[in-house]
């Protein structure tokens, strides 16, 4: 198994602003972050629009190429309403992840890529990369597709596995 893995990706799902209302006067909201044929769930915020979830949830990556997949939905009893969805590539979180031994010694907290949103991705206002405590990470605003309105605020970091082939092996 490890053979195939380039390394993980932790995804702090940190908080939604200004989702969609889908029952009386609030939602109920979730949000579902898949990678492939992974798919892992954020825990329910009841009645509200503005949840704080800062649920860390951790992605194997087999293929940096395959984009990280985001839903958020209102539990219900029956049936969960959609309340958007939206799409983010860790091309550029990898790519920082296999320069970083050329970054030894970098001040902390050094962007390392800076991503501005465009009608291809999904971001709200600029991403940027960067090195802190040794590790690559991002702050992602999502906003979301297919819905009248919100945002999800996101934070990744990448992980190296000892054994894996790791980021600059792919």
């Amino acid at each position: 198994m490890l053979g195939h893995l380039v390394g993980l990706v932790k995804v702090r799902v940190t908080r939604g602003v200004n989702l969609a209302i889908r029952d009386l006067r609030s939602s109920d909201p979730y949000v579902v972050v898949r990678m492939g044929k992974q798919k892992l769930k954020t825990r329910v915020v009841r009645k509200s629009i503005n949840p704080e979830w800062n649920d860390e949830l951790t992605l194997s990556v087999e293929d940096p190429t395959i984009p990280v997949k985001l839903d958020v939905f209102d539990k219900d009893t029956f049936f969960d309403d959609p309340m958007g969805n939206a799409e983010l590539d860790i091309g550029p979180l990898v790519e920082a992840a296999t320069m970083r031994i050329q970054l030894q010694g970098v001040a902390d907290g050094t962007v390392v890529k800076k991503l501005v949103p465009n009608r291809q991705n999904c971001l709200a206002e600029e991403s940027a990369v960067y090195l802190s405590e040794g590790t690559v990470k991002q702050d992602v605003v999502l906003r979301l597709r297919n819905v009248e309105c919100g945002e999800v605020e996101l934070q990744l970091q990448w992980i190296d596995i000892p054994g894996s082939k790791g980021a600059s092996g792919f």
